[in-house]
């Protein structure tokens, strides 16, 4: 049972980072990020595969099948599909997006089998997700903080050089190139860490039997906070907006990152 839990981590954690380098080629179109997020995707069928055969071969004959086993399955199969699609359609954008359903249904599933355990394990269960969730958002915090610095930077570069004020300060900064890829590198971890930090705190208050928090400010402002810097990477890959309508986007993002902080002095869900 530790040996499936640690192989399960395991498959989490690695399709997670698969799901990292994937999003960077969602934003930049990057083949390096891809090939990388390609291959770490099928070491995640792989351990997935592992995993599978050995939950259904031990449990098969003891208990019926479960709901855990029935999603376990699910995720498997979209991993599966995704892998057919890239190999054989091409088509990007879909293997991203089944990714992170795939992903959203393994991380779900792993603490699905909690609400029948002891009171004691169902704590440490959404104890350990505490954690998770706190090292991810201030991860998140962290990086897009740095991401908001270099936005800001690149508004006051762009406005010193568009009125021609050659100063030392201006010869001093980096190139307008250079801070808008640092930028999207910063909504490229940041993203999918706060992304993924929301999903923790909705899946431990359900856990816990604390559904209505749900709709607490601060689980708001982090959604909202979330969608746009969703916005920022559709307008980015999709919509191809120019660098200083981007950098605002970036700050507006970030306003709404500082409104979700100051949340936690009016919020009920710490």
């Amino acid at each position: 049972m530790f040996t499936q839990t640690l192989l399960y981590d395991a498959i989490l954690y690695v399709y997670a980072l698969s799901l990292l380098f994937y999003f960077s080629d969602f934003i930049n179109a990057s083949r390096k990020a891809k090939r990388i997020g390609a291959g770490l995707l099928i070491f995640v069928w792989i351990l997935q595969t592992a995993y599978v055969t050995v939950r259904t071969v031990s449990h098969f004959q003891l208990t019926p099948v479960s709901s855990f086993e029935y999603w376990l399955w699910f995720s498997w199969l979209l991993v599966t599909v995704s892998l057919v699609i890239s190999r054989f359609f091409k088509i990007d954008y879909i293997v991203f997006f089944v990714n992170v359903i795939g992903f959203a249904v393994l991380a779900l599933n792993l603490y699905s089998s909690t609400n029948s355990g002891q009171s004691p394990e169902l704590w440490k269960t959404t104890r350990e997700l505490l954690y998770v969730h706190i090292s991810l958002v201030l991860c998140a915090y962290a990086v897009l903080t740095i991401g908001a610095l270099f936005a800001g930077m690149y508004l006051f570069l762009h406005s010193r050089l568009k009125s021609k004020q050659w100063t030392k300060s201006v010869r001093r900064l980096p190139s307008l190139e250079m801070m808008e890829r640092y930028m999207d590198r910063a909504v490229i971890v940041g993203v999918p860490l706060l992304a993924m930090s929301v999903a923790i705190a909705a899946v431990s208050l359900i856990v816990e039997g604390r559904a209505a928090l749900l709709l607490d400010l601060k689980v708001l402002t982090s959604v909202a906070t979330l969608a746009m810097f969703i916005a920022f990477v559709y307008q980015r890959a999709a919509q191809g907006r120019p660098g200083p309508q981007m950098a605002w986007l970036y700050i507006a993002s970030f306003m709404m990152l500082l409104i979700n902080l100051l949340s936690n002095y009016v919020s009920r869900f710490h």
